[in-house]
């Protein structure tokens, strides 16, 4: 049997890295889904393509801009 790694009795400490890699990956999906949702509004509100790819950068603060005006 191998083993690669290193053997803890119990858990293993936490390490502050694993804390700032898992904030990474959250803030990635939060402006994933920002864009996502700007070019949704942007294709439902304009019907074009040019606009949802600006609305798509701009991400959530076209949004909130819509969410406000509407």
């Amino acid at each position: 049997m191998t083993h690669t790694g290193p053997v803890y009795q119990g858990e293993p400490p936490k390490q502050q890295q694993g804390y700032i890699n898992r904030s990474v990956s959250v803030a990635k999906a939060g402006v994933s889904f920002g864009s996502a949702l700007a070019i949704a509004i942007s294709w439902d509100a304009h019907h074009s393509l040019f606009w949802a790819i600006i609305d798509g950068f701009l991400s959530w603060v076209y949004v909130l801009y819509f969410a406000l005006t509407r």
